[in-house]
Parts: C-alpha cells; sequence; structure tokens
C-alpha cells in the first residue's frame, strides 16, 4: 500500500509545476505562423520580458532551447577563440557555464567559491586589480546556482568591479533565480543576463532568453563565434517575423509564455510574486532549521542572505538524505530533487543532499504539504530529527517580510514600470 495515488507533487527545481493556465493555453491547434493572431501576440512578449527582467534599456532575445543554449548564445555573441572571462563559481552550474565557454574556444579563469558560499566581491575586486592590462572580457557569475542553492550579490559584484574601474562585462545566470528572487537589471549594472522557461517563468523547457545592454552589444558587434542561428541580432530588430527565431517559432511555448507574463507581471505583481518566494523560502529554512535541532538535518547555505529564494539544499548523514527523499516519492507522493554536484569526494552521487524547490507557480498549501510529508518521513524511518518544524515553517509563512527593496538601495523605477512594482521606502 502505498499513500503516493493522488496529485503527485514535483517539488524539484525545473521543469516547475506548470499552472493549468499556462497548459491550457497551449493546448490548441497549431496556428498560423505567416500572420494574424501569433505574430501580434509574440510583439506583446518584448515589453513584458524586459519587466521580468526590470531593463528599460536593454534587449532581449527569445531561443529554442534551454539554459545551456541561453549560455551558448550569450557566448556566440561577445567572444572570439582565445578571449578571457573571469568566472565566479558558486555550485555545479557555474562549472557547466564554464565548460560551456571552454568548449567554444574562450579561456576561462575560475574562482571557485565552493558548494556552500556566495561569490565575494572583495574577491573579485582583488582578482581584478591584478588585470592591469584589462583582459578580462567578462565577469561570469551565476546569481543563484540550483546545485548550491547559495545566492550571490549581484549588486556588490557590480560595486567591486566598478571599483576597479575595469572595463569587463557582467554577465549573469539567472536560470533558476528570474521570477523568483529580485533581479533588477538595469539598477545593478548587469550587462548580459540569462534565464530560461521552465523554472520561476512557469513554462514547460523549451525557452532560453537572453537580455543584453547597449554596452553588451557593441562589445559583441565584431565577435567571431557569432553564427546565423545564434546571432542576437535579427531577433530583437526582425524585418521578417521568421527573424525572431531563426525559423520557424516556438508557436505552444509562446501562448504559455503569454499566459505566464499575465500572470506573473499583471496579475500578481513581480515584487508580490518576490515577496511569496521570500516567505515560502523562510518556510522551508525554520523547519529545516527545528529538524536539525534534534537531528543531522542541516541546509547547505549557512548565511540566509546567501540562500536562494527559488529553491533549497538539504543535507543528511548519508545515507538518510536518499531514504528520506525515496520514502517522500514512493509514498508521499513528494518528489524532492537530488543533490547534484554536492556530494563529498568518495562518497556516492548524492546520498547525503538532496533539494526542495519552491519556485514558480508554489503556493502555501504546496510549501507547508511537502514539508508535512518530510516531517512524517523522517519519523517513519526512525531518522533522528527536532520537533515543532511544522509551526516553525507556518510561523515564517505568515511573518511579514520588510520591504524586498529599499529606495536607498536601487534607483527610481523606470517609467514604464507598473505602479504596483515600483520601489517604496
Amino acid at each position: 500500500m502505498s499513500l503516493r495515488h493522488g496529485r503527485t507533487y514535483h517539488a524539484i527545481p525545473g521543469p516547475s509545476v506548470v499552472p493549468d493556465r499556462v497548459l491550457q493555453a497551449m493546448h490548441r491547434a497549431a496556428p498560423n505562423i505567416y500572420e494574424g493572431a501569433l505574430l501580434e501576440m509574440t510583439e506583446t512578449l518584448i515589453p513584458d520580458l524586459k519587466r521580468l527582467a526590470q531593463t528599460e534599456t536593454g534587449h532581449v532575445a527569445i531561443y529554442i532551447g534551454n539554459g545551456h543554449a541561453g549560455w551558448e548564445a550569450s557566448n556566440a555573441n561577445l567572444f572570439n577563440r582565445g578571449d578571457r572571462v573571469l568566472l565566479l563559481a558558486t555550485g555545479r552550474f557555474g562549472h557547466g557555464w564554464a565548460a560551456s565557454l571552454q568548449g567554444m574556444g574562450v579561456e576561462v579563469d575560475m574562482v571557485d567559491f565552493g558548494r556552500h558560499s556566495p561569490a565575494d566581491p572583495a574577491v573579485l575586486a582583488e582578482r581584478l586589480a591584478t588585470d592591469r592590462g584589462h583582459a578580462y572580457r567578462a565577469v561570469v557569475c551565476t546569481h543563484v546556482d540550483t546545485a548550491s542553492t547559495a545566492r550571490s550579490d549581484i549588486p556588490a559584484l557590480r560595486a567591486a568591479l566598478d571599483a576597479t574601474g575595469h572595463p569587463a562585462l557582467l554577465m549573469v545566470d539567472g536560470i533558476a533565480s528570474v521570477g523568483c528572487d529580485e533581479m533588477r537589471m538595469d539598477a545593478w549594472g548587469v550587462d548580459v543576463l540569462v534565464a530560461a522557461s521552465q523554472k520561476g517563468v512557469m513554462v514547460p523547457p523549451g525557452l532560453a532568453f537572453v537580455w543584453f545592454s547597449e554596452k553588451a552589444r557593441a562589445a559583441g558587434r565584431d565577435a567571431t563565434l557569432r553564427t546565423p542561428y545564434w546571432n542576437w541580432e535579427p531577433r530583437i530588430a526582425p524585418e521578417f517575423y521568421y527573424q525572431y527565431f531563426c525559423g520557424t517559432a516556438p508557436t505552444h511555448h509562446l501562448f504559455g509564455l503569454r499566459e505566464a507574463l499575465d500572470m506573473l507581471i499583471h496579475e500578481e505583481g513581480l515584487e508580490a510574486a518576490w515577496e511569496r518566494h521570500a516567505r515560502l523560502a523562510r518556510a522551508v529554512w525554520a523547519a529545516a532549521e527545528a529538524w536539525g535541532r534534534g537531528g543531522a538535518m542541516a541546509l547547505n547555505v549557512a548565511e540566509p542572505a546567501a540562500r536562494a529564494h527559488a529553491v533549497t539544499a538539504l543535507r543528511l548523514d548519508a545515507p538518510d538524505g536518499t531514504r528520506l527523499r525515496k520514502w517522500c516519492d514512493e509514498q508521499g507522493g513528494v518528489t524532492l530533487g537530488i543533490g547534484l554536484g554536492m556530494a563529498e569526494p568518495g562518497e556516492a552521487a548524492w546520498h547525503g543532499f538532496f533539494r526542495l524547490a519552491h519556485m514558480g507557480h508554489v503556493n502555501a498549501h504546496m510549501t507547508l504539504g511537502a514539508l508535512a510529508v518530510m516531517d512524517a518521513g523522517l519519523k517513519v524511518l526512525d531518522i533522528p530529527h527536532g520537533h515543532g518544524a511544522l509551526d516553525a515553517a507556518s510561523a515564517a509563512l505568515t511573518t511579514p517580510l520588510a520591504k524586498v527593496s529599499s529606495a536607498t538601495a536601487h534607483p527610481p523605477q523606470p517609467a514604464w514600470v507598473d505602479p504596483g512594482l515600483a520601489t517604496t521606502a
């Protein structure tokens, strides 16, 4: 007998839960790709994608692909073989972008901050100060590494870059953070931002987004890695509709994206979505801390300010992490994410780690339900743990947060931002 029967919940960090409304928007016959409603609808996506990244002056290109495609698109549009970048790694996906760059002939100097910490702006400043000849074309970093769930302070990294007077571009992987964690491309001085559809954007895998500043556009005009497919120029100013996608449009994904952006930007509001994710994250952290007071449960990132609001990596003594993850899946109907790239040397791939996502179309009953199943699993499997986790999670979830942003932290919002998104003190 299993308690799993019923609607299951895949609490993995992508693909995230797709709203029924998005699925319904996609469930239609193939449209005309040459004229009419599809073309008109696509035009409405561009300003809302810019709102999603909080950019007024930047551009956005849509690609058919996943986050790795977004990496490759940004690489191709900016670099030549032999160019050098400084990459700040905070987990497996920082190493993934490094491999993408190296595979295309770009030389990568990596500063690896390990699997439990964000990028340190002071270390960045030290490294840039040694680059007196400005060999680095870009500083490349991950806002939220989906494996470690460490969240780096992008404004602080920008400030460190500016303080040295270094001309390098700032390139940010926002795949696990856009739509979940605060992201302000213009205000934070981000030159290139990469994201994908399958996480906070709430659309099935298949779309990659690359936002880029005019500075990045100018820097990449002579990039010799650029190929016809990856070239972002025709995608931002197409003479014909097919140039948006270098061929046939991802029609049904676009219908889903339109619905998702309506929900996220125009109905909930972006700052409200950021706060929802922050509260859900704090509920997870509170439960984990309570469990840890009587057992081995631990949050992968110790400092709350350095934890993602989209997903939380946790650890138990091996093999208890795997035992709990399997019980939750097989008996409770809750699928937790495996601990990608988190095992210590000599350990089995992910026996100690697992991840609980709280990204995208997720609400209180989904997160509290997942925590309750985990709590039951700890008891059934006789894994030592502290008590009061669910009470702690409920209290954290229902306690109002301070404002997500402050007027001193960011310059005034551009005039096009909806009043409901405006930053207040």
